[in-house]
């Protein structure tokens, strides 16, 4: 220990920000990179993401199977086996393992009178059911034969069915498929612009690397044609909110933006929602589920910006406060409620069919009692 501290004792004075002012500009970008992307304090990331990889080490030739094997017999020849401590000698101790045979009382054959298995041949559903509450044989009914049997009037004995019910065999729901998106080649294709590129779906790809996301976010500044960009599940984290921010501030074609289920703590969340005051065309944005919760002041705040935003269509999050829930929701109903408005100007209908409180809320004043109808605008 001493050793060490000793090691130690001579970082203790060095001036950070001295190496920092040495560093050059490329240095410091993949410093920024590296602090970005590993993180071995933060607890709400995953083991694989606090830790750097290293097992991108190239291969030192080709793989051999023959000579591994031939190694491994080598190895086991030239070192001696261990001693037992009991020595073996062959000798068989206790009774040999003898599996009992099982043998299920349903499956076993049953030899019935004539007259019982014409009964039971020509009987009905109802019939069966009730014969089997009443001798308890719980496998001899389904989920779809219990409640048809509930519903039949022809049962006596309603009250056994209760114990002898089998539950339905269900379908096994086959696991949705990988996420087929080319992460290289979507990044190019938008930096081109390329016309037929409306949407971008990167959802639920978990390999994706910081920088790789914030260069998404600083195409989407010069692209006029993608509508719509998720990336649900792809790890995301604050510099990407950051950069996402950025983009939506000069950005005028995006009308969807999805980041749910990633690793954006509220301060990320506060400054994407917080540029909506320069942006007019995002109509959608998603932001629930993350691994941290905002808690109440960021909710707060939230509604509050909400509120100040007039074009918002649709905003997915999941308040835990009902004060900021009404807010929110109030504010996405008059942003609706402006849209239509418009949208009817703009179709050059000129006939209103909005409530008094449709009206109030989309021009801000009040109305008289007798404009609930038809309004010529």
């Amino acid at each position: 220990m001493s050793v060490l501290k000793k090691e130690m004792d001579k970082y203790r004075d060095i001036d950070e920000d001295e190496l920092l002012k040495k560093l050059s500009e490329e240095e410091l970008q993949r410093l920024e990179d590296e602090l970005e992307e590993l993180d071995p304090d933060n607890a709400l990331l995953p083991a694989g993401m606090r830790q750097k990889d290293q097992t991108k080490k190239s291969p030192t030739g080709n793989f051999q199977r023959d000579n591994l094997l031939a190694h491994l017999e080598k190895q086991a020849k030239e070192h001696p086996d261990k001693e037992d401590l009991v020595p073996f000698t062959g000798e068989k101790r206790g009774k040999a393992f003898v599996p009992k045979k099982h043998v299920d009382p349903i499956m076993e054959n049953v030899t019935l009178e004539p007259e019982l298995e014409e009964a039971l041949a020509s009987a009905s559903d109802a019939e069966l059911c009730d014969i089997a509450a009443i001798l308890g044989m719980h496998t001899l009914m389904s989920n779809q034969q219990y409640y048809e049997a509930l519903a039949s009037s022809n049962i006596v004995n309603k009250q056994g069915l209760n114990s002898v019910i089998q539950c339905t065999q269900y379908k096994p729901v086959p696991d949705e498929e990988p996420n087929s998106t080319d992460v290289e080649d979507t990044l190019l294709r938008m930096k081109r612009n390329d016309p037929d590129l409306v949407e971008v779906n990167l959802n639920n790809i978990k390999n994706i690397p910081i920088k790789t996301l914030k260069a998404y976010a600083e195409a989407l500044m010069k692209n006029t044609v993608v509508e719509r960009f998720s990336i649900v599940g792809t790890r995301s984290n604050d510099p990407v909110a950051f950069a996402l921010a950025e983009m939506l501030k000069v950005n005028t074609t995006l009308k969807s933006l999805n980041v749910e289920s990633n690793f954006i703590t509220g301060t990320g969340i506060l400054f994407l929602i917080g540029s909506l005051q320069n942006n007019t065309t995002l109509q959608e944005l998603k932001i629930d589920n993350q691994s941290q919760p905002l808690g109440n002041k960021v909710e707060m705040e939230i509604a509050s910006m909400l509120e100040k935003n007039n074009t918002l269509l649709k905003f997915g999050y999941h308040f835990t406060q009902q004060g900021p829930r009404l807010r929110g929701s109030n504010a996405m109903m008059n942003n609706n409620d402006l849209a239509r408005v418009v949208r009817s100007e703009s179709d050059g209908s000129f006939t209103l069919t909005l409530s008094v409180p449709e009206l109030e809320r989309a021009f801000g004043k009040k109305f008289n009692s007798k404009t609930n109808k038809k309004e010529k605008a």
